[in-house]
Parts: structure tokens; C-alpha cells; sequence
């Protein structure tokens, strides 16, 4: 099986053969909210975290703690390139268990505000960087909430029918799977940050 990419792109090829269904305007689970607001053709997805702030930052902008997550099992993630700062990009592939098979996608960062938000664009490319656009753009914001952390993420797509077609592939399945890795990896993490202080 083929993943949909996390970043919120799909092949022209892949909407072609998968068709829009239907699907409820908001899904909420345990720790986590999927909305799709049809009108601003964008997709929220609000996520929190048992972590402090500075891990969940890290998590998510260093790309040796992404390529534990950011990839629906048993696909991996492998960067190739990463620049976290205004300007910068991560160049980064979804891999195939076996290795036959890589995706790639390129992440350019737009705006940076440390621990608090970062925005990007992201688009599938092939192995050289080349961008298969369209693409889309994404606003992550990270908030203490009572002990917690809370990720909110903006993904404005660029026609509804995209956003549409991303859906039916399987997105909200594919980010809530990483979501859940996530959440495993920063539990992880924390238990041997506390081991190292006691």
C-alpha cells in the first residue's frame, strides 16, 4: 500500500483513481480533532501531547526524532536534507518496508517563532528536488495546555476537489496513525529524560 503523504499531497495520478467519499465534517478522538471546513478549504487537526513544549518543538523540527514518526507503519521516513530556519527546507522521502519504493517531498519553511509556530510548503518532488505542484500550506501552533502540550495544524489546500480527493486517500487515517507514533516516541523520551534527572 502506497501512503498518503503526511505533508497533506497526493499524486494527480492517485486522485484519478480514488474518488472523493463522503465523510463527517469532524471526527474526534481520544487526544485528537479532524475538521474539514469545505467553504476555506482547509483541514485542522488539533492534537494534544503528554510532553512539555521544548520535546513536542523538537519532535517536530528535528529531522533525527521525524524520521522515527513522521511515516505511516511500516513505511519509514528518511531525510535527506534539513534546514530548520526561515528559508529552509527538509528534503525528506516516505520508504517502502523493503526499500524498493521512495516518495519523496520537499518542506520549505515560510515563518519561524520558536516553540510557539512554524509555517511551511510542502509538495511531493521527485529525487531531485523537482516539485510536483500543486502543493499546500501548512500553520502548526504549539501551546502549553494544562500540562500538556496542544499542536493545532492548518492545511489550506489549493481547490476543494484536492482537498477532497486527499481525504479518500486516506489522510486522516494515515496522520492519525503518526499522531499515535508520536505520542509513543514522546513518552519514550520523556521517561529517559526523567531516568537521566533521577
Amino acid at each position: 500500500m502506497r501512503p498518503c503523504d503526511l505533508a497533506g499531497n497526493f499524486s494527480r495520478k492517485d486522485a484519478k483513481t480514488q474518488k472523493a467519499r463522503k465523510k463527517p465534517q469532524s471526527r474526534k478522538g481520544e487526544n485528537m480533532d479532524f475538521t474539514v471546513d469545505k467553504p476555506t478549504k482547509t483541514v485542522t487537526i488539533t492534537a494534544d501531547f503528554d510532553a512539555d513544549r521544548d520535546l513536542v518543538w523538537d519532535a517536530y523540527t528535528k529531522a533525527e526524532l521525524l524520521d522515527q514518526w513522521w511515516a505511516p507503519k511500516p513505511w519509514l521516513s528518511r531525510t535527506k536534507v534539513m534546514e530548520f530556519k526561515e528559508g529552509g527546507r527538509r528534503f525528506y522521502a516516505m520508504v517502502s518496508p523493503d526499500g524498493s519504493m521512495e516518495k519523496w517531498s520537499v518542506q520549505k519553511y515560510t515563518s519561524i517563532t520558536p516553540k510557539t509556530n512554524f509555517k511551511l510548503f510542502n509538495a511531493f518532488s521527485d529525487e531531485n528536488e523537482n516539485l510536483e505542484l500543486p502543493g499546500s500550506d501548512w500553520n502548526l501552533d504549539f501551546a502549553d495546555n494544562g500540562g500538556k502540550t496542544k499542536v493545532t495544524i492548518s492545511i489550506y489546500n489549493e481547490s476543494l476537489d484536492r482537498m477532497e480527493d486527499l481525504i479518500a486517500m486516506g489522510f486522516k487515517e494515515g496522520i492519525t496513525a503518526t499522531l499515535t507514533y508520536l505520542q509513543e516516541l514522546l513518552r519514550t523520551l520523556s521517561e529517559q529524560s526523567s531516568g537521566a534527572k533521577a
